[in-house]
């Protein structure tokens, strides 16, 4: 299983984007994950901040979309 490696984008002088540490533990509860599934889906987490920006939640939201494992149905065939 491949792990994703996303990280929030920073503002440098110049306005230059560079990578960041990692996702606060608010903007992963904003986009409704744990910080224990987020470790495991690969995103970084930086203990150290406490801010939450509107750009890095949406990032974590459109990057569950496409993650989270899904619940599967049995079929009506397989269960007996």
């Amino acid at each position: 299983m491949m792990r994703m490696a996303v990280r929030p984008k920073v503002l440098k002088r110049g306005l230059k984007l560079r990578d960041g540490r990692g996702f606060s533990r608010e903007e992963m509860k904003k986009a409704g994950l744990s910080p224990s599934l987020a470790t495991k889906l690969g995103f970084h987490i930086d203990s150290r901040r406490k801010t939450v920006h509107s750009q890095n939640v949406t990032i974590l939201e459109l990057a569950l979309k496409g993650k989270l494992p899904r619940k599967r149905r049995k079929s009506k065939s397989q269960a007996f």
